[in-house]
């Protein structure tokens, strides 16, 4: 499949300058750009036929961690929001398990998705993972799977929904909840979402679209699946340098494995 194939070009010109800035204000404006439709329904089946293939090989996992998704604070109590603890859960198939000729890696590694990124998110350059497992993945969710709430370390996300469950598996958020480069935590406020005592947005999204998500301030999670029918979801991850592996503790978390 060629990008042309895979993309529906006539209503997202990854080359036309007003486009790419139109996209640009948006993303700086909410935070988030979410693309409905943005692939084809040809291509959207080929995905959704290769996530099902490689759903058997999936290695899933269940994770216990801060919203801050760091080590614990031992200046707070166990029971303060920088240490509380949330769940997260789901399956995951990595790069080396993508087909050469699948649709994802041909959008992931087109110059001109690339650009458009760049563009967007103002980043100067954008690579590859030097390890081969973390740059393109698939996501599954089965019935009562979910990610729990979180802040991102990097500044930006990139998803593509593949197929939706039919109850649950929302994504929610607040906008900037916590300024990081400024050290503010705003642990009051995070002690107050984890309370239930604040109502986040939900993002609306169906399956073929693309999602372009800045997490590292506003936290987020997905809700859990209420359904038998999984979420299946791809995640495009890019570095701003050359040579940069994810940590192997990292990979073993999430992959169960290093290579």
């Amino acid at each position: 499949m060629s990008l042309s194939q895979i993309v529906d070009m006539q209503n997202y010109p990854l080359d036309d300058e007003g486009f790419l800035n139109t996209c640009k204000a948006q993303l700086d404006e909410t935070g988030v750009l979410v693309l409905p439709g943005f692939v084809t329904p040809d291509a959207l089946k080929a995905m959704h036929a290769e996530s099902v293939a490689g759903h058997p090989k999936a290695y899933f996992c269940v994770q216990n961690h801060s919203v801050y998704l760091g080590p614990k604070d031992e200046a707070y109590a166990d029971d303060h929001p920088a240490n509380r603890h949330v769940e997260s859960s789901k399956g995951c198939i990595c790069d080396d398990e993508i087909a050469q000729d699948s649709p994802l890696r041909a959008i992931y590694d087109a110059d001109s998705f690339r650009n458009f990124v760049k563009h967007v998110t103002g980043e100067t350059s954008l690579h590859p993972y030097a390890d081969s497992l973390s740059s393109v993945n698939i996501h599954y969710a089965e019935r009562g799977q979910k990610l729990g709430w979180h802040f991102d370390n990097s500044s930006f996300a990139i998803t593509l929904l593949i197929q939706k469950p039919d109850a649950g598996g929302q994504f929610e958020f607040i906008r900037d909840l916590r300024d990081a480069d400024a050290g503010e935590m705003n642990y009051d406020a995070v002690g107050e979402l984890l309370d239930g005592q604040r109502t986040p947005e939900v993002l609306s999204m169906d399956p073929g679209a693309l999602v372009l998500f800045r997490g590292r301030n506003s936290i987020h999670r997905v809700s859990p699946n209420e359904s038998d029918k999984t979420r299946m979801l791809a995640v495009l991850a890019y570095n701003t340098e050359p040579g940069i592996a994810l940590s192997e503790n990292a990979r073993m978390t999430f992959y169960g494995r290093l290579t």
